[in-house]
């Protein structure tokens, strides 16, 4: 590997995670990517986290909405980290 995106390139087609801007977590199957990030994922799940405050008790409220969508695309400009597959080899 010589850089940074070489690892992202090894990563095509295997499943990755991807943190977002604005508490967005995504996990899919990497098919495509450029050099600003932008990447085609498919079979993708999609986490979004709220934080609400509850008026009564003061107290942080956290919540998460999961949904799943078949092919997705991620503007670069958004993501905060990518992560490849663990590999045992």
């Amino acid at each position: 590997m010589e850089e940074p995106l070489d690892l992202i390139r090894l990563s095509i087609d295997e499943r990755v995670y991807v943190k977002c801007r604005n508490d967005r977590e995504l996990r899919g199957k990497l098919h495509a990517f450029d050099q600003h990030l932008n990447m085609v994922l498919g079979d993708v799940e999609e986490t979004v986290t709220t934080h609400e405050i509850d008026e009564e008790t003061d107290e942080e409220i956290v919540k998460k909405a999961t949904r799943t969508v078949g092919m997705l695309f991620v503007r670069g400009d958004i993501v905060v980290l990518v992560s490849p597959p663990l590999r045992t080899t």
